[in-house]
């Protein structure tokens, strides 16, 4: 079986794939831990999640924080049968990075596109909700074009929940009206409706720079939520940097 690992600012992902099917998903808060509770911890998801470490043959990794690299490195090397192969944008086969400095692109971002690109094929969007909300362009040729990147919603709400003093924590989902009635409503409204919105006006100033109606993908914790808010997003995938991961081992994560 492979373990892919998705290293984010946040929240680290990991999947475990037998062949091209992913039976298993954990999220937890990416912390600097040592090599040592880093195993503890991968050690108690498996338990937990029914899965044997010895059945990890390989291990794939997107990291985007590289305090944690070594960490993660020897974690694996600890727990499971098999030593963790990092994916580097500059140095991977699958996708045709054109942007300036692709060294700059973060592995996560690739890995969504290599992932994206195999489910759902070019030119595609995707919008990515995650510590930032960002859009990947990816051409008919199924390059890399680039991206835009926002403020996260989750850092977005908990920024204006900090600089205002009577403004209450508030679920996100969504609200009876656009026009709120309460404080809550109007929360709510501003978020989820704004992130639409935001959604909308990227997609298609992209779209007419690419030169084609792209097919648009929502991917990430939150995709299900603020996607939902809008006609813009064609499909839904909250796994694509596991799947790229999982077509970047089998590609012999090179």
């Amino acid at each position: 079986m492979l373990l892919a690992i998705d290293v984010g600012n946040t929240e680290t992902k990991l999947g475990c794939f037998d062949g091209e099917r992913l039976v298993r998903t954990w999220r937890v808060t990416t912390e600097l831990r040592t090599p040592d509770e880093h195993a503890v911890l991968f050690a108690q998801l498996f338990a937990a999640g029914g899965v044997a470490a010895p059945d990890i043959t390989e291990i794939a990794v997107a990291s985007v924080v590289p305090g944690l690299d070594a960490i993660v490195d020897a974690a694996c090397t600890n727990v499971f049968a098999a030593s963790p192969v990092f994916l580097k944008p500059e140095t991977q086969g699958l996708i045709a990075i054109r942007t300036e400095n692709p060294s700059e692109v973060g592995a996560d971002l690739v890995a969504a596109a290599i992932g994206a690109r195999e489910i759902f094929g070019a030119p595609l969007i995707v919008v990515s909700f995650g510590t930032a909300t960002v859009f990947i362009a990816i051409s008919p040729q199924g390059e890399y074009l680039g991206v835009a990147i926002a403020p996260g919603v989750s850092i977005s709400i908990d920024a204006l929940i900090g600089r205002t003093a009577k403004l209450p924590q508030v679920a996100l989902e969504p609200p009876r009206h656009s026009i709120g009635r309460n404080t809550i409503e109007a929360l709510q409204s501003g978020i989820l409706f704004g992130f639409a919105g935001q959604i909308e006006a990227i997609v298609a100033r992209m779209r007419a720079e690419m030169g084609v109606d792209a097919r648009v993908v929502a991917t990430g914790g939150l995709a299900s939520i603020v996607a939902a808010q809008t006609t813009a997003v064609d499909a839904m995938e909250p796994h694509l940097s596991l799947f790229g991961l999982q077509r970047f081992a089998a590609a012999g994560a090179k």
